[in-house]
């Protein structure tokens, strides 16, 4: 029998997935720290389990199938008056998923490759208030801080350009002689960049990185 060795931290569980939420609450019952309040299969679902149960901490998946994402779930979520701590459990670690969800409030962010472990230690962290990344995201999330500001290649810069304006893809194309399929290519290499996922995002971090005129 494993003994208790600290307070005891309660959470909530959301992924899509059935198989993985019984192989994660498979993998929580055995430490003898951690309790499980319930589960949620979708983003609605587990912000409002979170308002009923009041868990130290939400594990959350960021991809969720139909509905709400789990950073949008993440932001609902951390919205409230003495919110949980969230920590995403998730397999994607581009830039624009990491800073998406820190953006939203998550606490830490986990890979689902790390060991049990670091798993049982990182939901003690995030009950806490502490921060605690996956190494690979921690790397990224410095080498972001380094940077004064995001590279972008002269073509991009020219889309950015055109996006200020207000223009869609296909006078973005007409604009700069260039295909819609080469705009659409350049917008996601703009979005990965600047950590967004919208042309409005891309717009306004263009602006507070002064990319921009």
């Amino acid at each position: 029998m494993t003994t208790r060795t600290g307070p005891m931290t309660t959470i909530l569980l959301c992924d899509d997935h059935a198989v993985v939420r019984a192989g994660l609450l498979a993998l929580l019952g055995s430490a003898p720290d951690i309790e499980v309040l319930g589960e949620a299969g979708s983003g609605e679902e587990a912000v409002a389990l979170a308002a009923k149960l009041r868990p130290d901490v939400v594990l959350m998946d960021l991809q969720l199938g139909e509905g709400i994402d789990g950073v949008e779930a993440t932001r609902r979520i951390t919205a409230v008056p003495e919110p949980p701590h969230v920590l995403v459990l998730t397999t994607y670690d581009t830039d624009a998923d990491v800073t998406r969800a820190i953006a939203a409030g998550a606490t830490g962010y986990l890979l689902k490759a790390e060991r049990p472990e670091e798993l049982f230690a990182a939901i003690h962290s995030a009950a806490a208030g502490r921060t605690t990344l996956s190494p690979p995201v921690a790397s990224r999330v410095m080498a972001h801080m380094r940077g004064s500001r995001p590279t972008l290649t002269d073509r991009e810069l020219d889309i950015l350009g055109q996006l200020a304006r207000g223009l869609g893809n296909r006078d973005i194309a007409r604009a700069l002689f260039i295909s819609e399929a080469t705009v659409k290519t350049h917008l996601g290499r703009i979005y990965d960049k600047l950590g967004v996922d919208t042309r409005a995002g891309a717009v306004a971090v263009a602006k507070e990185q002064r990319l921009l005129p």
